[in-house]
């Protein structure tokens, strides 16, 4: 009776066990993704309760700016109407801190922000030191001679007399951090004096000095609290909802975000838009591959062909001039009127021509290409490269004699390349907290619902063993029982027969 009840419990258990897993798996089937979702999106969005608050106000993976220069090897031959011919000079790596101020939050679900960045040389990493010369176009002179070329030869021949004065050139050779953080330059005072709107620089002159210890403008974005679907998204950037530097109200767009995070659940479908401010235009990156990173699923999304092509190549762009060959912009409209053009490094993804005119170039998609790995889920960065070159249109203006006989060339100043990998205690957290945990329930749903079917499965077949045991025990005792009757039989039948005669005699000798 004892094995039967034991037996009976052990059943029951195995039921309710089973019955309760599968239960619990298939509950967890259902709301699992859900509540992933739900995590997710309450901790994506601007807001100092969520998790990403702090990482999006005090941005904690280490950006690098990596400048490579094209140093000037034949400056007089170009004077004479050669081939430039330049030679890549660098890295000279500086780290980037980001930390942004005022943030101000508003009751239309938007915030505004001013990110402040500055640079600090890192000498370690780099190729050479700041004290480096490089020898480079002079961007004060023959800025000043393009925007002289249709004026009167009078006007060309006084400044050409004030460049003599001053001792200006048509290149220069100035050190890495002249260049980067600015110079004094003789020329650059008169011109203020003169022409106090022509440029936006007061002091010194340098091609980065608008960006250390700066912001780049007051981005009002919308949090994503009231209206997930424009999470991240730029309202307005400097109080404006779209820029005037271009011919088009479409390359006039500010579209996308501010560049930093964009919004969760990604697919191979989505596409990456922001506004840069140091391109002054919206720039669209697309989907190219799923990859891995630290563990990590990403999707690397690189820019389009078409993001630098001139209108003729693709018709959306023709906002953006006037142009010159396919693969390069014009900035001149947000860069104080310099003829500068921007591009990936070498001239990579451009018409061929703007390469094979300067000697030294070797366009390279492994070396020159841009991408960022994003989380699709929750659409943050994981790692990141973005690449872009400087380049100065340079000609001879009749009239000036500083531009000598330099025939018309897209020339290369300085390629720079902004990089950033999460690492440290950020990787772990977030790969517990936004991969590790979610995979962990993921499958935890699915061994449950499992393990719950085999033990319900298990009911029946142990139903079966314990009635086959029954069986054999009744026929075991049937068996059993015949055998008894029959001895017993023989033995009264044995009795009742009498016994040989030989046997009593022997008896009654004994």
């Amino acid at each position: 009776m004892g094995s039967r009840a034991g037996v009976r419990w052990a059943t029951a258990a195995l039921g309710v066990t089973g019955l309760l897993c599968a239960v619990l798996g298939a509950v967890m089937i259902v709301l699992v993704p859900s509540l992933i979702e739900q995590q997710v999106l309450k901790n994506v969005r601007i807001d100092p309760s969520s998790l990403s608050f702090n990482m999006w106000k005090e941005i904690p993976i280490p950006f690098y700016l990596s400048v490579y220069f094209f140093h000037v090897v034949n400056p007089e031959e170009i004077l004479k109407g050669e081939k430039p011919q330049v030679q890549e000079r660098g890295p000279y790596v500086y780290r980037e801190f980001r930390h942004k101020s005022n943030i101000t939050f508003y009751d239309n679900d938007t915030v505004s922000f001013l990110e402040y960045r500055r640079f600090q040389f890192q000498p370690a990493k780099s190729h050479g030191l700041e004290s480096d010369y490089i020898v480079m176009p002079n961007i004060l002179v023959l800025t000043a001679a393009m925007m002289m070329e249709d004026k009167p030869l009078s006007q060309k021949l006084l400044l050409t007399l004030m460049f003599s004065t001053l001792g200006e050139r048509a290149f220069m050779n100035r050190t890495v951090e002249e260049i980067m953080w600015g110079y004094d330059d003789p020329l650059l005072s008169i011109i203020n004096n003169y022409l106090p709107n022509m440029f936006p620089f007061n002091g010194k002159f340098g091609l980065f000095s608008e960006l250390n210890n700066s912001h780049s403008g007051l981005f009002t974005v919308f949090t994503g609290v009231k209206d997930f679907s424009r999470i991240h998204l730029v309202n307005r950037w400097n109080g404006l909802s779209k820029v005037n530097f271009w011919h088009s109200d479409q390359c006039n767009m500010i579209n996308g975000t501010s560049g930093e995070m964009w919004a969760p659940f990604m697919t191979p479908k989505s596409s990456l838009e922001f506004y840069s401010p140091d391109a002054c235009r919206s720039m669209k990156l697309v989907y190219k591959e799923a990859g891995v990173f630290e563990g990590i699923p990403t999707y690397r999304f690189v820019a389009p062909p078409t993001l630098f092509a001139n209108g003729s190549v693709y018709p959306p762009n023709e906002g953006f001039c006037p142009c010159l060959e396919s693969g390069i912009q014009n900035v001149s409209t947000c860069r104080f009127g310099a003829p500068l053009f921007l591009s990936h490094p070498h001239f990579y993804n451009a018409d061929p021509v703007l390469a094979e005119a300067v000697i030294g170039l070797h366009p390279s998609d492994q070396e020159h290409s841009l991408f960022l790995d994003i989380h699709p889920v929750t659409g943050i960065p994981m790692n990141c490269s973005v690449k872009l070159q400087l380049s100065l249109y340079i000609k001879a203006i009749k009239g000036i004699g500083q531009t000598g006989s330099i025939k018309p060339v897209v020339l290369p100043l300085l390629w720079f390349g902004q990089s950033g990998t999460m690492e440290g205690q950020t990787l772990r957290t977030f790969y517990t907290q936004l991969v590790l945990l979610p995979a962990v329930l993921h499958y935890a749903q699915y061994v449950l619902l499992a393990l719950g079917c085999a033990l319900l499965l298990l009911i029946p077949v142990v139903c079966q063993i314990r009635s086959q045991e029954k069986c054999y025990l009744f026929w075991s005792s049937s068996k059993k029982g015949s055998k008894d009757k029959e001895a017993i039989q023989a033995y009264s039948e044995s009795l009742m027969t009498s016994p040989p005669k030989g046997t009593v005699l022997q008896e009654a000798r004994l």
